[in-house]
């Protein structure tokens, strides 16, 4: 039995030796992995007039490219106010160009000399529609409500007049008509309102 387990005991001591080699091997390895990050941190690590040396030069290029917003922002501004300067001067300059028409037409009825009262209306009557149709191309509406009803957002009642041929409230007399630009009110249309009937 002795001599047995004499004969088992060499090849556990075999195990044993492997793996401890195993054991120390990977010891090894994990010191010099260690050992290496080590030496990359080291490398790393610059001196601290390097350091200094970069912060400087990131601090000029952030400098710089705060200098270059700054420029562009001023220039964006310039240009901003240079459109609206020029959008507040030649706004009209598309509306000015097509009243031109209507001043030549008027101008063409002062210097006619043979004109009668009929001319005159009817060439009256032309400008003005070609006055109108003008401002309709920029957004030029004219209130009329002669028979409609009161809208005290686009009318203004200058007065009260009983009357059974409307409904009491509707308009029944206008003596100036208004205007909207845009849908926007330019002016009310001045109008008399009807009201019940005296009894």
């Amino acid at each position: 039995m002795k001599g047995k387990a004499n004969k088992k005991s060499p090849a556990k001591t075999d195990d044993s030796i492997e793996d401890n080699k195993e054991i120390s091997e990977g010891i090894s390895s994990d010191h010099l992995e260690n050992d290496g990050d080590e030496l990359i941190e080291e490398k790393l690590e610059l001196p601290l007039e390097d350091k200094l040396e970069l912060t400087e030069k990131k601090a000029e290029d952030n400098w710089d490219k705060y200098l270059r917003a700054v420029a562009e922002l001023e220039n964006v501004r310039k240009r901003a106010l240079r459109d609206v300067e020029n959008a507040r001067k030649f706004a009209l300059e598309s509306f000015s160009r097509e009243l031109l028409s209507v001043s030549d037409s008027l101008e063409l009825a002062v210097n006619s000399e043979d004109l009668d009262a009929d001319s005159l209306r009817s060439g009256n009557e032309a400008t003005l529609q070609l006055m109108l149709s003008t401002m309709g191309q920029f957004g030029f509406e004219v209130i009329d409500p002669h028979g409609e009803p009161f809208d005290a957002e686009y009318h203004e009642a200058i007065s009260m007049q009983p009357s059974d041929q409307v409904e009491p409230g509707s308009v029944i007399t206008v003596f100036q008509k208004g205007y909207t630009l845009n849908k926007r009110l330019l002016r009310p249309a001045r109008v008399v309102v009807a009201s019940n009937p005296e009894d």
